[in-house]
């Protein structure tokens, strides 16, 4: 990302406010999942600390950062979906003594209050301290409630934490709420070794010039506002971006919130459309297909065409019948071979989509069919057929207690028990030898039990008498 002048920088988003006029809405990812472009709200955390009185290249620092400060605010202030706000510390008690509360929001969130922040700006006397994480911690009650903000923190500041708190852990705990995005934070004059002291609380640049100052404002702003694109590459067996027509989740990796909800789609080129996701959000992607794929800690490279690659693979299965009625809405269950957990029910006749892969089948016919390793290959459809069911009515002059088995060699296996509240009842029944073994409720005599051994055929229909 090339460095800004405060100049340059005006040019570029006077530029980005023309673009957005002009550019066609649908092509922000947060309008496809049925929101407005996000509005981006700014808090400046302006450090007026003693330290900021002393003297840095041409001026004091306090002057140098509050007129480059003003510069940037005329900047935006016309800027569409753009709010910004002021929140200022180490400003009200001088030091000695040490005031850690010494924070307050000067000027909140609204439209039109860049006048308000420039007054405010220039009239910051430097006093006090440096209660960075006791600011940071206040700042969730300097962003109003919205449903499809923003929340951008820029701190400026010439010294480290010099109360009690940890901003590292303060920020960390914001960015999980996903009430704010990671912070931009801009060391003025300060030692190159505050590097690490600050990469935690959120992206550090340091100013360690006048002019390295401007440079950087610019760049945070231009990152802050500029549009990334991005694409998901749902790839085949051949690594070959052909798979689309999939439903897919972004999630705030911090946070764990929702930021998307996109489908996949090839563009009319036959390539994957493009997207405009946040480039300051660390996402994690939840691709649904059956099974769902979960790719994470997906970083949007600034000024960069990023792509995401997925490894999904896709064939199909369908489960029918010759005649293709016989079982209508019947749901199969499908699971990954070798697991327990359902994936799906899906119901015959219908064709489903999965990832290339083995799976087994459980069919809930009589009896159960239990089908293991079925092979989803790429772009194929696999294709199983159960075998059409005879159609068997038990009939008696009265109710009573029955099962029906099926013979396997010389073992019975039990598949259904009758209902003993009825004296009719219909059951469709897989072709085999079976065997029906009942008693009357009437009758008290165990030597009583009636049992009949029948064969069915597929189609086939015929009463059983069971008495």
């Amino acid at each position: 990302m090339p460095y800004f002048t405060i100049d340059r920088l005006r040019n570029f988003i006077i530029l980005l406010f023309v673009a957005g006029m002009i550019m066609p809405k649908s092509i922000y990812a947060q309008e496809a999942s049925g929101k407005t472009k996000a509005l981006t709200r700014i808090l400046f955390i302006f450090d007026a600390s003693q330290s900021m009185s002393g003297t840095w290249e041409s001026d004091n620092k306090i002057n140098i950062a509050r007129n480059i400060l003003i510069d940037l605010v005329d900047s935006l202030q016309n800027v569409e979906n753009v709010e910004m706000a002021l929140r200022v510390y180490g400003h009200q008690s001088p030091v000695p003594p040490q005031d850690c509360s010494d924070t307050r929001l000067e000027v909140p969130f609204a439209q039109g209050n860049a006048s308000r922040i420039r007054q405010k700006l220039k009239f910051i006397t430097p006093k006090g301290t440096t209660p960075i994480a006791y600011s940071l911690a206040l700042a969730p009650g300097d962003f109003p409630e919205c449903d499809n903000c923003r929340n951008i923190i820029l701190l400026i500041t010439d010294g480290i934490e010099a109360c009690d708190g940890d901003p590292c852990a303060v920020s960390l705990e914001l960015q999980k709420k996903g009430i704010i995005l990671k912070p931009f934070i801009i060391g003025i004059g300060l030692d190159p070794g505050f590097h690490e002291t600050f990469d935690c609380l959120g992206y550090y640049f340091n100013a360690q010039n006048e002019d390295k100052f401007r440079e950087v404002l610019g760049t945070v702003i231009t990152q802050v506002l500029n549009t990334t694109t991005t694409q998901v590459n749902l790839l085949d067996m051949n690594g070959l971006p052909t798979e689309t027509d999939v439903n897919m989740t972004f999630y705030d990796s911090f946070s764990g919130k929702i930021k998307y909800n996109l489908v996949h789609t090839l563009n009319h080129k036959g390539n994957p459309d493009t997207l405009y996701l946040d480039h300051l959000v660390t996402y994690r992607l939840k691709v649904h297909t059956i099974p769902p794929i979960i790719k994470d800690s997906i970083q949007i490279i600034p000024g960069k065409h990023t792509i995401i690659a997925v490894n999904a693979p896709q064939g199909y299965l369908q489960v029918k019948t010759p005649k293709g009625k016989s079982y209508d809405g019947l749901l199969i269950t499908l699971r990954k071979s070798g697991e327990t957990q359902t994936l799906v029910n899906q119901e015959i006749g219908k064709i489903g989509k999965y990832l290339v892969g083995k799976y087994d089948l459980e069919i809930p016919i009589i009896p159960r069919l239990i089908i293991k390793n079925v092979e989803i290959l790429q772009s194929h459809t696999t294709s199983i057929e159960v075998p059409e069911p005879g159609v068997i009515s038990f009939i008696g002059s009265s109710n009573g207690y029955g099962s029906l088995y099926i013979m396997r060699s010389n073992e019975q296996e039990w598949v259904y028990n009758l209902n003993p509240a009825l004296r009719q009842q219909t059951v469709l029944l897989q072709p085999g030898l079976y065997r029906l073994v009942f008693r009357s409720a009437a009758v008290k005599t165990s030597s009583l039990t009636v049992v009949k051994n029948f064969e069915v055929k597929p189609g086939e229909i015929f009463n059983i008498e069971t008495n």
